[in-house]
């Protein structure tokens, strides 16, 4: 009934279980003694709702390219960023335009023809709504 285990076998398995728990518990620790950013909030992630066919990926992109990228944050009314300080309404306009320049990879067609950009000061969580429009896309057929 009872498995038999070599006693170096289980002191190899206890080893591993405590540096694991230690590892973790060292983790969980240095994130909470980690002081903040200057009383800022920090750019935690982008959300983006309303796209099926231009990738995620591809507007997150762009949008972390304007600036909402991790290493940013907000402090008051100004996105600060590590190469410059930009006021908060002219990121989030300059994000949105970005957000209507994706693509679809491997092709010129924008087909985002809408964007609403919004940011929770508190979490620092960007949430992108996007309308794609393919009744509008123009596509330039040519022969070669």
């Amino acid at each position: 009934m009872f498995i038999k285990v070599r006693r170096d076998t289980l002191i190899i398995l206890m080893l591993a279980f405590i540096l694991i728990t230690s590892g973790r518990l060292m983790s969980y620790m240095s994130y909470a003694s980690s002081n903040g950013t200057e009383d800022g909030v920090a750019i935690s992630g982008v959300i983006v709702k309303g796209n099926d066919i231009v990738p995620s990926d591809s507007i997150k992109t762009n949008i972390a390219n304007v600036g909402f990228r991790s290493g940013s944050y907000i402090q008051g009314d100004t996105l600060i960023t590590s190469k410059r300080k930009v006021p908060l309404n002219e990121a989030l306009e300059n994000a949105r335009q970005a957000a209507m320049l994706s693509t679809i990879p491997g092709t010129k067609v924008t087909p985002i023809k809408a964007v609403d950009v919004k940011l929770d000061k508190a979490t620092g969580i960007l949430t992108v709504n996007v309308i794609e429009d393919f009744s509008t896309v123009q596509i330039n057929e040519t022969s070669s």
